[in-house]
């Protein structure tokens, strides 16, 4: 169940920038689940895994090369762009300003877990 009182305590952040913010809720990671990333942009939030995340970047790189309208001069207003994501029932329509900051987020989230593991794995030796 939703809770509309969720505040930034309730969360540990991963990586945000100006269209979204991926994070991990701090009951999951008391409760040992910490296998599930939320990421969210553009009002709509997703429950990935890492593997889940890795397969969203290649999605991203596959909309960089669909190709745009000939000569569009409104690129960065319009839509131009079919962005599938992990889940098989929602592709997005964004512009390559959204695509950028989508592509971003992700592979700043990515970044993030990559180097929490490296730096846990480190820790151990």
């Amino acid at each position: 169940m939703y809770n509309k009182n969720v505040q930034m305590q309730d969360i540990s952040r991963i990586y945000h920038n100006s269209i979204g913010i991926s994070f991990q809720w701090k009951r999951d990671i008391q409760n040992g689940n910490t296998d599930i990333i939320q990421l969210v942009f553009r009002n709509t939030g997703f429950y990935l895994t890492y593997a889940e995340i890795k397969e969203f970047e290649n999605k991203v790189k596959v909309a960089y090369q669909l190709k745009q309208c000939e000569g569009c001069t409104h690129k960065n207003e319009c839509n131009t762009y079919l962005l599938q994501t992990p889940s098989e029932k929602v592709d997005l329509s964004v512009n390559s300003e959204e695509l950028e900051l989508i592509t971003d987020l992700i592979k700043g989230t990515l970044f993030q877990m990559e180097l929490d593991v490296y730096l846990k794995g480190v820790g151990l030796n």
